[in-house]
């Protein structure tokens, strides 16, 4: 099969989608498919691969993380395109790539898939705050309708999402695939090696948060957490692991909470090295979100041996419902640092849990989610005879 994605992001912009694209294309090329991939040109960081084409982009008002790729660029690389005989274009974000991802579709006389990665009602007003909170929850809600009902089919990461995207009036049918992880990859960590690099006595309780960071990720509560926390358990600390818009607000909290000898800002680390250094490094990942489409990073840190406490909210439900290798918050700042505490107190507690995490991880794996899409493709590319009639 030859498949063309299209994304307004990917590495080095690191974030939940940019994983996801990357997980799917290497299982899919492992058993020999062909994957060409459209993203933006990114002034640093960047690295060659033959299965990218990288289109000009400029940035992104009140986002310096972004890119917007040029509409033009991408369409004049149709005649390209044509001859390399796609079976169907997937389309992965809601912005250029969208608009481009249609486009390229119906000249190329191709199905299209969508996956519905954020969840932009609960996002855009972050970054157009002198809007109405309610009219950009109904342009969002809108928006995301007239593009999942353009596409042949939809994959959304998570079982809420289905409902929030029915609800809304997508009339498409829904696919529930989440994106895998590669369990193998997170099995082995210097956690020691990391906590000496940025200073972490060995012996002293770490928790960690891997994400990026920015307002709609709710750290302000990790933050209140924590402050809770040292007054029974002295010795702990935080590491937030990402980059975002937000950070120097966050920094600053911290700061007004007194707790800049409880918290390390390390930014954003290389996802193949010390990223997975740092999930062995931590005694306990802490995740606040309630806009998660998914939370990879909690299968991240559960196939790393970490135990999790967490709020399950949206697609992060799917995850953490029945996992014995988390502990789940009602995400009050009391029920979050009581559940952290007891946790940190018990270490056999600790221990058991961190064995039930690596185990549930384990579910989670992405060859066998990437057939489940690959399946989906070709429901796309011949669908049955009675969906064709109708």
């Amino acid at each position: 099969m030859r498949i063309l994605m299209i994304s307004d992001v990917y590495f080095p912009r690191v974030n939940g989608v940019s994983t996801s694209i990357q997980t799917f294309r290497s299982e899919f090329e492992k058993q020999g498919h062909e994957v060409c991939l459209i993203a933006p040109e990114y002034p640093h960081g960047q690295k060659a691969d033959p299965g990218i084409i990288r289109i000009r982009s400029r940035g992104v008002a009140f986002d310096p993380e972004d890119r917007m790729m040029f509409y033009k660029d991408i369409i004049r690389l149709l005649p390209e395109l044509q001859n390399r005989g796609f079976d169907l274009v997937h389309v992965h974000t809601p912005f250029v790539a969208h608009y481009a991802g249609i486009r390229l579709a119906k000249v190329l006389g191709l199905p299209c898939a969508i996956t519905y990665h954020t969840l932009f009602e609960e996002y855009l007003y972050h970054y157009i705050p002198f809007l109405p909170r309610n009219l950009l929850r109904m342009l969002a809600r809108r928006l995301s309708t007239r593009q999942c009902n353009q596409a042949d089919g939809v994959v959304a990461p998570s079982t809420v999402i289905v409902d929030l995207l029915q609800n809304y009036g997508v009339n498409q049918h829904i696919e529930i695939i989440p994106t895998g992880i590669h369990c193998h990859k997170f099995e082995q960590g210097d956690g020691m090696g990391f906590r000496a690099r940025h200073g972490i006595a060995a012996d002293r309780k770490m928790l960690l948060n891997v994400s990026r960071v920015a307002f709609e990720k709710n750290m302000g509560v990790l933050l209140e957490m924590l402050d809770r926390v040292r007054n029974q358990v002295p010795e702990v600390c935080m590491v937030i692991a990402g980059e975002g818009p937000a950070k120097k607000h966050y920094m600053k909290q911290a700061a007004e909470l007194g707790l800049n000898d409880h918290i390390t800002f390390v930014g954003y680390l290389d996802r193949d090295s010390e990223l997975i250094n740092c999930y062995h490094s931590a005694d306990l990942f802490v995740f606040s979100s309630r806009t998660e489409t998914q939370g990879l990073v909690l299968l991240e840190a559960m196939a790393a041996g970490t135990p999790v406490v967490s709020i399950a909210a949206m697609g992060t439900r799917d995850i953490l419902n029945g996992c014995d290798g988390a502990r789940i918050t009602d995400g009050s700042v009391d029920d979050f640092a009581a559940k952290v505490i007891t946790v940190l107190k018990d270490e056999a507690a600790l221990r058991d849990l961190g064995v039930h995490a690596r185990a549930y991880a384990q579910r989670w794996d992405s060859t066998a989610l990437a057939n489940r899409m690959l399946a989906f493709y070709g429901e796309i590319i011949s669908p049955p005879a009675e969906q064709v009639t109708a």
